[in-house]
């Protein structure tokens, strides 16, 4: 029987807490060193545990995601996987020969060219200069910094050395490959070419993949199965998508769909609320949108009692509580009419191209706009996530760093040239 490629047994990584020191004259050091003798007490450190109890078993072959918030113990454990760090307890048996990618300039020499770098990596992996001159025309060509090659790393950009260093990782033919969030750098293209390169490498050559990115849609197209870490231990390793929804529903607080029963009325009973939810045009219930996609919100509410016209409405907020925008019914039939009762369901349409990456709320409200009187108004009824597919076209274009504001539309812009 196959040994797993990578088996971790109670593994813990814990960090001493040391702060930085205030300006110290040789008075202070003396008088200080003086106080310790007599004492005989040493100062207690305090420490913190990045890693605790973690048990991992991964099969030659797989490709598996690790998701967590930032401080969940992601980076720590492809470096103790990679021989960067020593774990403080438990065992990490890796079977196979390890590449990494885990921040830019990991592993390489500013004062070498990029192709003695090539040359110095392979060697750390333990490969021949024969087998790196293999491969050496493939890993230029892949990376595209063939001009450049010749020239010393400390003059590439970080982008450049990313495109190296990837190209090394791939190519030198590691058994098992671990990229962190740094693909993150590279422009679009290049992301796409590097998911492509690693899906063609696992599935071709067997290769295990272990793949850190906050973005959940890539994890969820590339990899077979997905490590939940919180707080330094694994909550849950195992499908895909179930490791996203207990990520999403648990830690980010997710709510694509809520029912009140019996138990939301207006202050007069004549109206009540009854269930909303998010969902996509083809009415799949969602908690997650990339942002070319238009986002459904529908609530139902039952009329107990006919009333004269009152309207609907939406507040949306974004994760730090800035109140975005609202919107009012005031097309609809329904908008200006005797509401007779019944059942109703509302429904409103958040267009693509609005809303940037980021974690939103949306607050329900059924009232009179004149003179305004609030029916029902429920806070934070539904939340989702917005992020960027990078295989779509979007407001972004190719741009990859931070991009600032509260909404991105994808306005249409006219050039003229003389």
């Amino acid at each position: 029987m196959m040994k797993p490629a990578i088996e971790i047994i109670n593994l813990g990584k814990q960090y001493k807490l040391t702060n930085s020191a205030p300006y110290i004259a040789l008075r202070d050091v003396i008088s200080e060193s003086a106080r310790n003798i007599f004492s005989g007490k040493k100062k207690k450190q305090d420490s913190f545990w990045a890693l605790r109890d973690v048990n991992l078993s991964i099969e030659p072959g797989e490709r598996v995601g690790i998701i967590g918030r930032n401080g969940a113990g992601k980076s720590t454990l492809l470096k103790i996987i990679s021989r960067i760090t020593p774990p403080t307890t438990g065992e990490a048996f890796i079977r196979g020969r390890v590449g990494s990618l885990l921040e830019v300039g990991t592993g390489f020499h500013p004062e070498l060219s990029g192709r003695e770098n090539i040359y110095l990596n392979g060697s750390i992996l333990g490969l021949k200069r024969a087998e790196i001159t293999k491969q050496l025309e493939a890993i230029i060509d892949f990376s595209g910094v063939e001009k450049f090659i010749d020239t010393p790393l400390k003059h590439y950009s970080s982008g450049m050395q990313l495109r190296l260093a990837f190209s090394v990782a791939a190519h030198l033919e590691p058994e098992i490959l671990l990229i962190d969030e740094v693909l993150a750098v590279g422009d679009m293209e290049f992301q796409k070419k590097c998911l492509g390169k690693m899906e063609e490498v696992s599935k071709k050559d067997g290769r295990t993949i272990l793949f850190v990115s906050h973005n959940l849609d890539t994890i969820k197209k590339f990899c077979s199965s997905a490590i939940l870490l919180g707080n330094g231990t694994t909550l849950y390793k195992g499908n895909t998508d179930k490791s996203i929804t207990k990520y999403l529903t648990d830690h980010l607080q997710t709510i694509a769909e809520k029912n009140w029963d019996d138990t939301l009325y207006s202050y007069n009973k004549e109206l009540k609320l009854t269930k909303a939810s998010l969902h996509n045009e083809t009415g799949v219930i969602l908690s997650r949108f990339d942002t070319t996609q238009k986002i459904g919100i529908s609530f139902e509410y039952q009329v107990l009692a006919g009333r004269p016209s009152f309207t609907r409405g939406i507040n949306v907020f974004n994760q730090e509580n800035v109140h975005i925008f609202s919107s009012h019914d005031v097309v609809s039939e329904f908008s200006n009419q005797e509401n007779k009762v019944g059942v109703y369901r509302a429904t409103v349409w958040i267009p693509g191209n609005l809303l940037p990456e980021g974690f939103f709320s949306i607050s329900l409200a059924l009232f009179n706009p004149s003179p305004h009187e609030i029916l029902i108004h429920e806070f934070e009824a539904l939340r989702f996530e917005v992020f960027t597919d990078y295989l779509k076209f979007s407001a972004r274009g190719n741009f990859t760093e931070n991009l600032p504001g509260f909404i991105r539309p994808l306005l249409v812009w006219e050039v003229s040239s003389n």
